[in-house]
């Protein structure tokens, strides 16, 4: 049957009216890579995950999502960089510094997140905390050092030296070092280093601590991170306390830490994905950062590293390890 000129452009015009009011498909990609897999930068990514399905971005709607991990090498991180970019996803989200910085470096493009960075200006990531008219923007797990200062006081109040293993290869734990090295002397303390440029290192440089520190003191950093039981092994063994800044590590035998959620920290940063995928450029969403600091306190593991903790500070925290 041959239908006359005007039934057709009804035809059309029906057809072109029903593709408009068909609901949106959600067929955009995500690519994640992360540094290492450990606790805090697991919740990260699940965080985003949960973010983007919230806002109806699953993979039953068209989602296209992957991840991997660099386990811990540069050079894998910045295989995989290469990887994402060749695959042109909507966006790529890259969890802890060296991941960041691999991604960024090989991309002006592609939407980048970062995510679990503590300075991404330092890092050169962005040129500024504020919009940064790049392709990228994302969030900071940057903290007040002076609050963290404080906890370490709280847990030790005698200490004087203060013990920090760190890879001097990641920008964030550089940073970190730098600022505590100015900001000790004013409470009466010093800090003494120890360098774990790998994560197999860790065990043997928190060794290289013992008699020298009263106190270790942890931060974000990958490696240290990745192999937490190797220092809990020789605070236990020296009965050095050790507090941390992360606080999935009180669960694995850190006496204390303030920190943030990264949970939550991976579902802020699910939420700027949300709004690139939405059509917004990441180069006017300023870098973001999370106020939201938990307490985390483990008396088991104090008496196992020989200190006590006050009431008053057990009665303050978020979550109570037993």
């Amino acid at each position: 049957m041959t239908l006359n000129p005007s039934i057709r452009k009804l035809a059309g015009v029906a057809a072109i009216a029903g593709m408009l009011a068909a609901p949106a498909v959600f067929a955009q990609s995500v690519a994640v890579t992360s540094i290492v897999e450990h606790p805090a930068l697991d919740s990260v990514k699940d965080g985003v995950h949960e973010a983007l399905a919230a806002a109806g971005y699953t993979e039953a709607k068209g989602l296209e999502w992957q991840f991997q991990t660099a386990q811990g090498n540069t050079a894998i991180a910045a295989q995989i960089a290469r990887k994402f970019i060749g695959d042109k996803p909507d966006v790529i989200v890259a969890i802890a510094t060296p991941s960041a910085q691999a991604v960024v470096a090989a991309t002006k493009a592609v939407p980048v997140v970062y995510s679990a960075v503590t300075d991404p200006v330092a890092a050169q990531l962005v040129p500024t905390m504020e919009a940064s008219g790049t392709n990228v923007t994302g969030v900071s797990d940057a903290l007040s050092l002076e609050k963290q200062i404080e906890l370490i006081q709280k847990v030790v109040p005698n200490a004087k030296k203060i013990g920090m293993v760190y890879n001097p290869g990641e920008a964030n734990s550089v940073v970190v070092v730098k600022r505590l090295r100015e900001l000790l002397p004013k409470a009466g303390m010093t800090l003494v280093e120890a360098s774990a440029a790998r994560t197999v290192d860790v065990g043997a440089a928190a060794r290289s601590l013992v008699g020298k520190v009263d106190a270790i003191y942890t931060n974000t950093d990958n490696n240290v991170v990745s192999a937490y039981e190797a220092l809990v092994k020789v605070g236990e063994s020296a009965k050095i306390p050790l507090i941390a800044s992360d606080t999935d590590s009180v669960t694995r035998g850190a006496i204390a830490a303030l920190g943030v959620n990264y949970h939550d920290l991976g579902l802020q940063t699910g939420k700027l994905v949300v709004r690139i995928l939405k059509g917004e450029k990441p180069g006017a969403i300023a870098s973001q950062t999370s106020d939201k600091l938990e307490l985390y306190v483990n008396p088991g593991a104090a008496q196992r590293q020989g200190a006590t903790l006050s009431d008053a500070l057990i009665k303050s925290a978020t979550k109570v390890v037993e």
